[in-house]
């Protein structure tokens, strides 16, 4: 696909559209083991955005430096990539309080959907693999065994202090352009994710500042390489893509166990489950799997899915 796709952010009918998206990423980067790369993809915006970030280069500082203002706009997609920005604000300020208690008092059924999200995400991925080569089938596989691994890595906790906010925000705005891998649980294993979330709630601007900076700086070295990849070797990327969305699966199972020596609860069957804690609601966790697939698939057919 070229460099300009069938979104067009001149077009002001589209920023409902565009609007959504992001908040549907900002939903995403909420929940640990979700990723709001994941929802970029599934709706057709991801090779959109990476340009759009990329765009911020030396190019870019001559065309400020020489005042050409409209130039600099169109390079950077700005309309775009400020209405993405916003409904990604407007999501997460308005929904921090919110997912939060129901991590705490439904976590089954909200795992649950995402399960299904994730899964059916997984399904549109493959569908795109053009071309099956060894390259493209080891990456499936290592990006699948590099995301389980992540999601039953123990976590460790780094200093509450002005530099953890800075290394927080570069490490997990990495993960969150990676369909299937979830900034937020990069967060919780450096021990970070209660710390972020308490300074989005109460609205502490230094720390917010500084874990946007960290942030920043991580867009701007891995979407180059992302860029790169998709292009050259588009098949193979899309490929180990899919391999991260598969094995996050495992990260966002519902039923859980006991938490192992390092900290981490491991997948059990909804029976075992039961035996451990109680009432499963393997039905309507199941169903809410299921309300998740068909919310994937209705985002394929009103957007397209991925940019083609």
């Amino acid at each position: 696909m070229d460099e300009k796709t069938a979104l067009d952010s001149s077009e002001p009918s589209l920023f409902p559209g565009v609007l959504l998206r992001g908040v549907l990423m900002g939903a995403a980067d909420i929940v640990p083991g979700v990723s709001g790369g994941t929802m970029a993809f599934i709706t057709g915006i991801y090779s959109r955005l990476i340009n759009a970030i990329t765009a911020f280069d030396l190019n870019l500082l001559r065309c400020l430096s020489e005042r050409r203002w409209t130039e600099a706009l169109e390079r950077t997609d700005a309309a775009f990539l400020a209405t993405l920005l916003l409904g990604i604000a407007i999501s997460i300020f308005s929904l921090a309080s919110l997912i939060s208690t129901l991590l705490e008092t439904q976590p089954l059924l909200l795992w649950s959907f995402f399960f299904g999200l994730i899964l059916a995400s997984a399904f549109m991925l493959l569908r795109h693999v053009k071309q099956w080569s060894i390259a493209a089938i080891a990456g499936l596989v290592l990006g699948a065994g590099f995301a389980a691994g992540i999601g039953v890595s123990p976590s460790f906790a780094l200093p509450v202090a002005s530099w953890s906010f800075f290394v927080a925000g570069f490490f997990a705005i990495c993960a969150m352009i990676l369909p299937g891998i979830s900034g937020s649980f990069i967060l919780v294993l450096l021990g970070m994710y209660p710390v972020v979330l308490a300074a989005i709630e109460s609205l502490e601007f230094v720390s917010l500042s500084l874990f946007a900076i960290g942030a920043g700086s991580g867009l701007l070295v891995f979407s180059r390489l992302l860029r790169y990849l998709l292009r050259e070797q588009h098949n193979p990327t899309i490929a180990t893509l899919t391999g991260f969305l598969c094995g996050s699966l495992l990260v966002v199972w519902p039923w859980k166990g006991l938490p192992t020596d390092g900290g981490t609860a491991l997948p059990v069957t909804p029976q075992h489950y039961a035996s451990l804690f109680g009432d499963s609601q393997m039905l309507l966790c199941l169903g809410l799997m299921l309300l998740g697939f068909l919310a994937v698939w209705l985002l394929e057919n009103r957007w397209g899915g991925l940019e083609r």
